[in-house]
């Protein structure tokens, strides 16, 4: 058996000794490469080097993919998890998009904190990744294409044959004697990424030499330019941002260049761990939300989140449901008190009220009397210059007692005999939302 060089492996950065390395392994050529070049490395073992297959049951031979991957493993001594997972089709995103997502899915489930999944993406994965993206109008960001190295949730994503072209893991490969699965899925032409590689770039290639790799060298330059401008989103989100990481100033974005404040507002999202904005969304935040009057309450809602404009100030979240109008409930403070949102109210400190309290939503015109004041207040006017926006304000839990008078407004209002009560008696009141 002739030896093939093997492929160039891209390292980790240098503060990853001490992880885990887990291979997403298919059963085909990319992979099975991938695993056999990591489990010849002692290095790799010492990690405790294991792989994973994600059996989608698209295919009526995906039982017979699952053992040949069990038989691999077992020659490599490389213990094999199988995850079962069910694909979406009605997901509307299309089958081999729903079943990236179950793959995701079941990988962030299968990592431990900070090991690292090794995904056998290479030169030529790369070249059609960037193909794809440019003819989707992407920018920068989309550009760069694939990552080498990446936080993957709690873990690492590492991808090390970035820079190896196919034909080199294919040599491997047969030098090597590997056995390989050819899914026949990779040879329909209806998908988008097969019919670049089966009839864009051989096309190419009747021309350019190489053309994978020019590609691919087109999507580092673009990762090393979102590098240098990821350093500057970073600046003008600090300089745009608030005490409340939801809520950003919006003069503050005004003075910032209109291409930069959207690679701002995307980077605020992402850090908030809400649905990416879609392009129509930065839109709508520069026609209307930016150029709002302060007194004028206005929106872009998508995906389960919101971006709402109050004030000089933009507030995202998590889209969240108004407390019903003829919602109230007889709470003793003994156990949390669970709102119909999935919030709660609960008591620290104290077992329970001396009198039950009545917990409901806000009717309009409520007074409450504040710690230190004679006379009452409106409610609506304390909330107003507490700063808490109308649609927190209609989620807020109002607690009354048995005459009806407002004791509370979530944990942001008591009054003067409320707040009395919880001093002298060490408590707290809490609204987890």
């Amino acid at each position: 058996m002739n030896e093939a060089p093997p492929p160039d492996i891209l390292p980790f950065p240098p503060d990853t000794e001490t992880r885990g390395v887990l291979v997403g392994f298919s059963g085909g050529l990319d992979s099975g490469v991938l695993l056999h070049l990591l489990a010849r490395q002692p290095a790799m073992r010492e990690r405790g080097l294991r792989a994973i297959h994600v059996h989608h049951g698209l295919h009526a031979d995906a039982d017979a993919w699952t053992e040949h991957c069990r038989e691999v493993c077992l020659s490599l001594d490389v213990p094999l998890r199988v995850v079962h997972v069910e694909v979406d089709r009605d997901s509307g995103q299309g089958i081999e998009a729903a079943a990236r997502a179950a793959r995701r899915r079941a990988f962030t489930e299968a990592l431990s904190e900070n090991e690292i999944l090794a995904l056998a993406h290479h030169q030529d994965d790369q070249a059609e990744t960037f193909l794809l993206r440019a003819l989707r109008a992407s920018g920068t960001d989309g550009l760069a294409a694939m990552h080498p190295w990446r936080r993957f949730g709690h873990a690492w994503l590492w991808r090390p044959l970035l820079e190896t072209p196919r034909s080199a893991l294919l040599a491997y490969a047969q030098a090597h004697g590997l056995r390989w699965i050819d899914d026949p899925s990779n040879s329909n032409v209806d998908h988008d990424r097969n019919f670049l590689r089966h009839r864009v770039l051989p096309l190419l290639r009747e021309r350019w030499p190489e053309p994978e790799a020019a590609l691919a060298r087109s999507a580092q330059l673009s990762g090393e330019t979102r590098t240098l401008l990821e350093e500057g989103d970073a600046t003008a989100l600090a300089s745009a941002r608030t005490l409340d990481p939801q809520a950003l100033s919006v003069p503050r974005l005004l003075a910032l260049p209109h291409a930069r404040r959207a690679r701002v507002l995307r980077r605020w999202i992402e850090s908030l761990v809400l649905p990416p904005l879609p392009a129509q969304g930065v839109s709508q935040i520069e026609t209307v939300l930016l150029t709002a009057a302060d007194d004028r309450e206005s929106e872009f809602a998508w995906h389960g989140a919101v971006i709402r404009r109050w004030r000089d100030l933009l507030h995202a979240s998590v889209q969240c449901a108004p407390l019903p109008e003829d919602w109230h409930v007889t709470w003793d403070g003994r156990a949390p008190l669970v709102l119909p949102a999935g919030d709660s109210l609960f008591l620290e400190g104290a077992n329970g009220f001396e009198s039950p309290l009545e917990a409901g939503t806000r009717l309009g015109g409520e007074r409450i009397v504040l710690p230190g004041r004679a006379h009452s207040h409106a409610l609506k006017h304390v909330l107003q210059d507490l700063g808490v926006p109308p649609w927190e304000r209609e989620r807020l839990p109002i607690l009354r007692d048995t005459a009806g008078e407002v004791q509370a407004a979530g944990d942001l209002v008591y009054s003067a005999t409320f707040d009395a009560w919880l001093r002298a008696n060490g408590a707290r009141l809490c609204w987890a939302h």
